[in-house]
This record gives C-alpha cells, sequence and structure tokens, in this order.
C-alpha cells in the first residue's frame, strides 16, 4: 500500500476519533505513530488516577507506560498494585530501575509486552495514552476483556463506540489543555448509546 495512503488512513482515523484541531499535539507527527513516547503531564497523571478513584483494592494497568510514572504514582500514592506494559526495552529498563530504587516492587511493575497480546483481565483500572486509532484497534480487547465495574481512562484521545460517563478538562503544569475520559465496563451494546454503568 503506497506510503500516503497509509498515512492518510491513519490521520483520517485520528481526526474522526478526535474532531478538534490536533495539529499541536504532541502524539501527531510522530514517525512512530502506533505508540510514540509523550510523558503524561504529572498533574494529568494524578487526576487520571483520582478519576478513576484509584485505591488499594485496585490493580491498575496502564497500556504504553513510557517511564513508568503512572505505575508508580499508582503504587506510591494510591496504594494499588501497578502493572505497565511497554514495548520499549530502554523505557522497560528505566522505569524497573526507578520501582527498585524506590522500593515498590511489591505493589509496582513494568513489563516488556505488546499491549495487543496482554491479558488485561486481572485489571479493575486501565489507563491510555495513546492515538484514537490505537484506542479503536483496543477496543474489542476492552470488551472481551474486562470485568464489568472495571474503570477505563483515556487521556486527549476517546475510544471511538464508546460512551464515557465523565468528561474532564484540565490544564497541565505546562498549561497544555487536556481532556480526559472515564469509561466503566461493559460498555452498551454497538449501536446502543447511553451512559456507561457505575
Amino acid at each position: 500500500m503506497p506510503i500516503a495512503l497509509v498515512l492518510l488512513l491513519v490521520l483520517g482515523g485520528v481526526a474522526a476519533a478526535q474532531p478538534q484541531s490536533e495539529s499541536s499535539h504532541p502524539l501527531i507527527g510522530n514517525s512512530n505513530w502506533l505508540s510514540p513516547y509523550v510523558p503524561t503531564p504529572m498533574r494529568v497523571a494524578e487526576k487520571m488516577l483520582e478519576l478513576a478513584e484509584v485505591n488499594s483494592s485496585d490493580v491498575v494497568y496502564d497500556l504504553g507506560s513510557g517511564d513508568g510514572r503512572i505505575v508508580i504514582l499508582a503504587a506510591q500514592k494510591f496504594g494499588a498494585r501497578a502493572m505497565g506494559v511497554e514495548l520499549d526495552e530502554k523505557l522497560v529498563r528505566e522505569s524497573s530501575a526507578r520501582i527498585a530504587a524506590l522500593g515498590l516492587g511489591k505493589r509496582a511493575n513494568v513489563i516488556r509486552a505488546d499491549m495487543f497480546a496482554t491479558d488485561l483481565r486481572p485489571a479493575t483500572v486501565v489507563t491510555i495514552y495513546q492515538l484514537g486509532v490505537v484506542n479503536q484497534r483496543l477496543r474489542p480487547q476492552l470488551e472481551r476483556q474486562l470485568r464489568s465495574g472495571t474503570r477505563v481512562i483515556t487521556l486527549d484521545f476517546p475510544i471511538p463506540g464508546w460512551q464515557p460517563v465523565k468528561v474532564v478538562h484540565l490544564e497541565s503544569e505546562n498549561g497544555v489543555a487536556n481532556t480526559l475520559y472515564e469509561y466503566v465496563s461493559p460498555q452498551p451494546a454497538r449501536g446502543v448509546t447511553g451512559p456507561g454503568m457505575r
């Protein structure tokens, strides 16, 4: 398939999933569009976990965990068990070293794995900072594997076809506008609109 057509399909899918202007969004224009490394601002990461009402009984999965900040925050501040799924070997090593240095090894872990091939069934909370096209690809996996009541929080890009129970607009510490989408599993049957369940 010609590269120009691939780019058109990718960017077209993103535009359909997120109608607001994205030309300046840090995930747009990265050559590794599927899973570019853009750290979630700390204030936003904390708000994602607060929105999900994470506590010590939760198991948090962060898909594309980058430097492990959400995993570490979930374990350190919220007392949850947390698992990061990251493909970049260097980021896995760095985040694992930080988890060890902080003494969080019993509650936090980062694995080098493909998020599309990861078993998400243990999760009670899933956090995602991916493009809309990636969220769309994740959707069937989330629908198959997530238990009833599992909270899913996405940053800036919604899950196409899902109905959020809450949408929160906030500014990062750098003054960048962000949007959080909260979903709860199971979602309504496709083609049926309505609020998720809580």
